[in-house]
């Protein structure tokens, strides 16, 4: 048994384990005297005496030779734990070392792997970080998505629109305010993180939204007024107000507004011009549909008479809100009736009997005509949610009506086939939207449905021989 381990052993290591062995043994018949040689052929050992030794040495006659009865197996398996255990302590570390783990890979650059995007959400997971850490509303990680919202900008948005998105998306909640008959809109005053002159003062609702620093959070299912903003740049009309998405954690707001959903919020115009009559407080100036449709008639260049309703509105701007209503299918503004298709029993038309109205256009009126009284003749568009979902067969054409001429730059973006892709680059500009709604993918098919909608109204104009007008008040 012990040649057949030792031979089993690497040659390197041979003859360090027949020199243990062999002591063991020569301490076992040393009174003998007999075992003389093969002590000297273990103690100097070499490549030839050990080979010799080890083929031509029979157990058997070791022991005849000693006078000893051959030893018990037990003694055999005590003798080679022992030999084991002095090779365990004596060997130095091997020079091959095949079980050794992998070396750690060098230093450099790592590769990213993607990972895979489940109903339009990416699988990723964010460690809860305690409310005491942040400041009172600053987005989890706010410092490392610091330019998440402006990174690499497309050329359609302004200087002030990028700042105002930078408030709207990581300002500090300092006050909130309910708005009129509106229950589950809050106007917020915000702070932008590192302005040290209005940390040092005291936060009121009035004097944030007097300078430009407040904004509107709406409901979650109004996510659509972002898409709206973005479209509204893209086509080059700059009548909507900045809107980004963004989850609020501030201990100022309702827990409704802090349980994690996306909600947009949209910035409040400090000068917007409304009527005094709280009835018809959503109006700059009070228009019904027959005299709007007085008011689009073609009259050459000149506005309507001073001292009609909304005169000083110009015809251009009566085009590039009929354009962007259609496109998003906003009916709320010039035909809150929905008379211009067939609603469902659950448009809020139907559920509140304006339908009726629709026999009778006299009691027709517009709402949400709003203009700011720093620009009396420009359009101001809000609650631009629209319909995503809005059957084709059902489109409201009706919004198109008396309107005879649209903005060239925005004809042309739609003729360009380049629609979804430039929304699909102007959407990466607010992370938070972008990555709620699976990227790219997500939101195809929604900017599909816009596109489509884009190519009708094209041909709607071909089809009736209606012109362009070059843009020059954007």
């Amino acid at each position: 048994m012990h040649n057949a381990a030792i031979l089993a052993e690497p040659k390197r290591e041979r003859t360090r384990l027949l020199y243990i062995l062999g002591m063991t043994s020569h301490e076992m018949d040393y009174s003998n005297g007999q075992s003389e040689s093969s002590t000297l052929a273990v103690h100097s050992p070499s490549s030839k005496k050990v080979n010799s030794i080890l083929t031509n040495i029979q157990p058997q006659r070791l022991w005849r030779r000693t006078g000893l009865k051959p030893p018990a197996p037990a003694a055999l398996g005590v003798l080679l734990a022992l030999a084991l255990l002095a090779l365990a302590c004596l060997l130095p570390p091997p020079e091959r070392t095949p079980h050794l783990m992998p070396a750690s890979s060098p230093p450099g650059p790592q590769r990213e792997v993607a990972t895979p995007l489940s109903r339009g959400r990416a699988h990723s997971k964010r460690l809860p970080i305690p409310l005491s850490r942040l400041r009172r509303d600053e987005p989890p990680g706010w410092g490392r998505r610091r330019r998440r919202v402006v990174g690499d900008t497309p050329p359609w948005f302004s200087d002030d629109d990028l700042q105002k998105m930078r408030l709207l998306a990581c300002g500090q909640v300092v006050s909130k305010t309910r708005v009129p008959a509106h229950g589950q809109v809050l106007r917020v005053g915000l702070r932008a993180v590192g302005d040290t002159e209005r940390d040092a003062s005291p936060a009121s609702p009035e004097g944030d939204c007097g300078d430009g620093c407040c904004g509107l959070i709406k409901r979650p299912g109004d996510l659509y007024e972002v898409l709206a903003f973005h479209l509204d740049r893209v086509l080059g009309l700059n009548r909507s107000l900045p809107a980004v998405a963004r989850r609020f954690t501030s201990h100022l707001l309702p827990y409704s507004y802090t349980n994690g959903s996306l909600r947009p919020i949209i910035w409040w115009a400090p000068d917007l011009q409304h009527l005094e009559d709280a009835n018809n407080d959503q109006n700059s100036c009070a228009l019904g549909w027959l005299q709007y449709q007085e008011m689009l008639r073609p009259r050459g260049s000149t506005s309507v008479a001073g001292d009609a309703p909304c005169s000083s509105i110009p015809h251009g701007e009566w085009s590039r809100l009929a354009l962007f209503d259609f496109l998003l299918q906003v009916h709320d503004r010039l035909d809150r009736y929905c008379c211009g298709f067939q609603p469902d029993p659950s448009e809020p038309c139907m559920e509140e009997m304006l339908h009726e109205k629709c026999r009778n256009p006299a009691e027709l009126v517009l709402v949400h005509v709003l203009v700011r009284r720093s620009a009396p003749s420009r359009l101001v568009f809000i609650d631009n949610a629209g319909r995503p979902q809005h059957p084709e067969e059902k489109l409201n054409f009706r919004l198109l009506q008396g309107i005879d001429s649209f903005p060239a730059a925005a004809v042309a973006t739609l003729q360009s086939g380049r629609l979804q892709s430039l929304l699909l680059e102007s959407l990466r500009v607010d992370r938070e939207l972008w990555e709620s709604q699976g990227g790219a993918k997500g939101l195809r098919p929604l900017l599909r449905t816009i596109d489509r909608r884009a190519r009708i109204l094209l041909r709607y104009i071909q089809e009736r021989g209606l012109t362009v007008f070059e843009d020059l008040s954007c």
